[in-house]
């Protein structure tokens, strides 16, 4: 078996790659550690579920540890018993990926050793760089053009100003000393301290809108807006998103996703954004970046969907995805150093820059467990910070076992966070023990905050029925004998409908929902079916919002 599977790996891969086998457990350990010794990257590694004096699982463990940054394969039996020993592998992070014995070349091996590889590519090698960056290290607004670039799946390669390479594409960009953030594009273009726009054009994305009436406005580019597009635009309808940032909302932050159905080893928020734009794009849907809704007004049947700028865009419908933002510490040291060593989510676009350095998560949801076992591959040490006394009450269990095999996490529950200390960039935070009051200083270069959200719909005030949170109130939900929350018409509105009838909320932004990947996209998809409903009423839909809307500010 061991020869036939370095021959399938070395027809496919060995003019990109080495294969380096060995017979036995213990060999395969001196060669990966004669590989250690001589600096060379090992980009995979591949061991039998049973081997001779030691599991694959034992073996994968010691080998890691020779190269931590090597991706774990599996080799195993079919058998899909939840006592099959993978399942806890893969929970405890023992092991990256598994393939199944014996292995069909076009349909099994070979896709997914060429996942597995770009996988290691896209962490460990720069590759195609297709933006530089060089801005101060301590730069907010260079963290956020770093974020957005992450966010965006671009390419790019950061330098500090300070440093000799930050100052030598400065000069070479005709820049030299300057503290405004820079980048390069890989064809010469230059753009000093630019807007999300700017950067969003530069890297292809589109941020202007139509001046016709649309059939549906999708407000939101996360994983309800972008599903909603998908099915919208495959449905014929004239698409338009619009997204005030770009895609992706809080799934993006994600740097691994393990229980979104159908993907076995997990995706990325990152490439499960990118994909979901792709295919939207594809499908004809017109995707709008960098543009923020500030109101929503009616006129006759259609919906007005104003922008911050003072356009505006009408449509026949709208699905509102705005989802939520980081619910902010508002601790007034750790507040003025945000890009300095203070960052709400964007542990993808940091991680790399907290090497070697101790940092610490705030929060005890799905999304701090995500950014903690991202971060570990690169920090010194992690600690998480949680409010309350565990972790079972609000992180899956997958990640909570996760996060106990990493020797670089500690988690530090019944904790509040207080204060921090740092001029120009963060060196600690405070702590203070929920239970005996205890004060206690933790040295820190980076803070990560996921602390739970807030929806984004402030603009929506006096638009559509909201709840005391801000989330916005759809179908049941609305209260006939409120008049806050009232209704106008005499059928009942449909499962996702607001208060506005033709508009609907989907995702996290809706009071009540379920705050799940697999969930706010269905909600999209159910959207899409809503609104064919709406348009479908034709004529009748002109006239259905009466009175109860008329107090509604008008285009």
């Amino acid at each position: 078996m061991l020869a036939a599977l370095e021959a399938d790996l070395d027809r496919r891969f060995g003019n990109d790659t080495r294969v380096v086998t060995a017979d036995g457990p213990e060999t395969a350990l001196g060669r990966l550690a004669g590989l250690a010794a001589r600096a060379e990257p090992v980009a995979l590694l591949i061991a039998d579920e049973r081997m001779a004096g030691m599991t694959g699982v034992e073996f994968l463990g010691r080998a890691h540890a020779l190269h931590p940054r090597a991706k774990r394969i599996l080799l195993v039996e079919r058998d899909y018993r939840a006592a099959n020993p993978i399942v806890p592998a893969m929970m405890l992070g023992q092991i990256d990926y598994h393939l199944v014995k014996p292995w069909h070349t076009e349909r099994g091996l070979y896709p997914a050793v060429s996942e597995f590889m770009a996988s290691w590519t896209r962490s460990e090698t720069e590759g195609f760089t297709l933006f530089r960056v060089a801005a101060p290290e301590n730069s907010a607004r260079g963290h956020e053009i770093r974020d957005l670039l992450t966010r965006f799946d671009a390419p790019f390669r950061f330098h500090p100003a300070e440093s000799a390479r930050g100052a030598a594409l400065l000069r070479d960009a005709g820049r030299p000393a300057s503290r405004q953030p820079t980048v390069v594009r890989h064809d010469g273009r230059v753009l000093v301290d630019p807007t999300n726009g700017e950067l969003i054009e530069a890297v292809g994305g589109c941020t202007r809108v139509g001046t016709h009436v649309y059939d549906v406005a999708i407000v939101g580019a996360g994983p309800a807006g972008l599903s909603a597009a998908v099915y919208a635009a495959s449905d014929g309808l004239d698409t338009i998103v619009l997204e005030r940032q770009v895609s992706g909302g809080q799934a993006s932050s994600s740097s691994r996703i393990r229980n979104v159905p159908g993907f076995t080893w997990g995706i990325g928020g990152n490439d499960l954004s990118y994909r979901a734009c792709e295919q939207a794009w594809l499908l004809g849907a017109n995707l709008v970046f960098a543009r923020e809704a500030a109101s929503l007004n009616v006129s006759g049947a259609e919906r007005i969907v104003g922008l911050g700028d003072g356009q505006a865009v009408a449509a026949r419908t709208v699905v509102l995805a705005t989802g939520v933002t980081w619910r902010r510490l508002r601790i007034p040291a750790l507040e003025r150093l945000v890009g300095a060593g203070v960052f709400y989510g964007a542990a993808m676009s940091e991680a790399q820059a907290m090497r070697g350095r101790h940092v610490c998560v705030v929060g005890g949801g799905n999304s701090a467990g995500q950014a903690t076992a991202h971060l570990a591959r690169h920090a010194e040490s992690v600690t998480v910070l949680v409010r309350g006394d565990s972790l079972s009450r609000s992180m899956s269990d997958y990640l909570i076992a996760e996060l106990s095999a990493l020797d670089n996490v500690t988690v530090r529950t019944g904790v509040d966070l207080i204060d921090g200390e740092g001029e120009e960039q963060l060196r600690a935070v405070v702590v203070r023990d929920r239970s005996s009051g205890k004060l206690e200083r933790l040295p820190a270069a980076g803070l990560f905050v996921l602390i739970g959200a807030e929806p984004h719909t402030e603009w929506l005030d006096g638009a559509v029925a909201r709840d005391e949170r801000g989330f916005v109130l759809t179908g049941s939900d609305l209260d006939p004998d409120d008049d806050s929350t009232s209704w106008p018409l005499e059928r009942p509105p449909a499962i996702l409908e607001t208060s506005l009838p033709g508009v609907f909320a989907t995702g996290d932004v809706r009071h009540g929902s379920v705050k799940r990947v697999t969930t706010a996209m269905g909600e999209g998809a159910t959207a899409v079916h809503l609104v064919h409903e709406h348009l479908d009423r034709g004529l009748d839909a002109v006239d259905e919002v009466g009175p109860a809307t008329a107090a509604l500010p008008r285009s």
